[in-house]
């Protein structure tokens, strides 16, 4: 058991990088701008990192694929008590990904 869950644990940036934008197709933008605006994203991120806020995109190697991406909003939903949904999450990540990271 104890083997099984860590195969599983090493594969996951495996399968998160093996997704890769195509996790973005379909979604929302117009309703991830508009989430992103709501919920004072760039203010929040302006708090936590200073200037306008987009140093905090892109951290030197922690958000480098899109799957990666998509968990670090929704880890933000959490944190924050935002209560988004998953197509919610999804997105403000897709839009996230669109206008700073361009993941393929």
């Amino acid at each position: 058991m104890k083997t099984a869950l860590l195969a599983f644990a090493l594969s996951m940036p495996l399968l998160t990088h093996a997704q890769g934008a195509e996790i973005f197709k379909g979604a929302d933008l117009a309703l991830g701008a508009k989430l992103i605006a709501e919920n004072k994203c760039a203010q929040c991120h302006t708090s936590k990192v200073g200037g306008d806020g987009s140093a905090i995109y892109r951290p030197q190697g922690r958000i480098n694929n899109a799957g990666l991406l998509r968990g670090m909003v929704d880890y933000c939903s959490t944190q924050l008590n935002l209560q988004l949904f998953p197509e919610e999450v999804t997105a403000v990540a897709a839009v996230l990904n669109r206008d700073h990271y361009k993941f393929k």
